[in-house]
């Protein structure tokens, strides 16, 4: 069966299935070969805690781009002690890169396009290879761009699988407090999505809950969900 075929059969079996259900006939399909990729975001103590109650040593991506909000890394230390978690893979942009293209750090506002591409979607795709399959927490509730998103989708290279597709902010946010997961630090400030500092802005009441990012341009996604070729879907983390 084809990668975009497997996706489609696995997006209708797991259509109704609850996201604990879900990640773990994921990891049990995909044994050694499957990694969950985490911002350690405002909703990521969520999945994270679905998959250490399964295997707290399953792989875990975040991808540091050494312009994040120093919450979100105090919360990310947080979160790796209080689960468990025992393979947490951190990878950054390669510091050449970094001098070459973003020396006096303004890439960010010229070009946020371009300061993805080598500060996020490079060091990922690294860090991805290995595996065939990867878990993400992206809800079609998060704004119109993933409003579509199933529960499998193929990305071109490898199968990628959204628990909690179905779920929405309210479903997340009783998940945490019935499991006593802590919150990150800036979501109370009004950060629903939190990226990079740069690029991450309050959001207001009503606002899409992806509207602080890159806020004033066309720019919705970083890259990380785009269209590969072959692919079927173009949604982003």
């Amino acid at each position: 069966m084809g990668g975009s075929s497997a996706a489609e059969s696995l997006a209708a079996a797991w259509a109704s299935a609850m996201p604990q259900a879900i990640v773990h006939a994921a990891l049990q399909e995909f044994a050694g070969r499957i990694a969950l990729v985490s911002s350690f975001g405002a909703d990521a103590a969520v999945l994270l805690h679905m998959v250490a109650q399964v295997d707290s040593s399953t792989p875990v991506v975040f991808v540091d781009t050494l312009r994040l909000f120093p919450e979100t890394l105090r919360y990310r230390d947080t979160l790796v002690a209080r689960l468990g978690l025992t393979d947490v893979r951190i990878v950054r942009p390669d510091a050449q890169q970094i001098m070459r293209f973003d020396p006096d750090l303004s890439l960010a506002e010229t070009d946020p396009d371009a300061c993805c591409a080598f500060r996020k979607v490079a060091p990922f795709e690294q860090a991805i290879a290995p595996f065939a399959a990867w878990l993400n927490g992206r809800r079609r509730d998060q704004g119109a761009s993933r409003a579509a998103i199933a529960t499998a989708e193929w990305d071109g290279a490898r199968l990628k699988i959204n628990p909690l597709a179905a779920w929405t902010a309210a479903d997340a946010a009783a998940y945490r407090r019935a499991h006593d997961l802590p919150e990150h630090p800036l979501a109370a400030q009004g950060y629903p999505s939190i990226g990079c500092v740069p690029c991450t802005s309050p959001v207001d009441a009503g606002e899409d809950g992806r509207a602080g990012r890159w806020r004033g341009s066309e720019k919705t996604e970083c890259g990380l969900h785009m269209r590969r070729a072959g692919a079927t879907a173009s949604t982003d983390s």
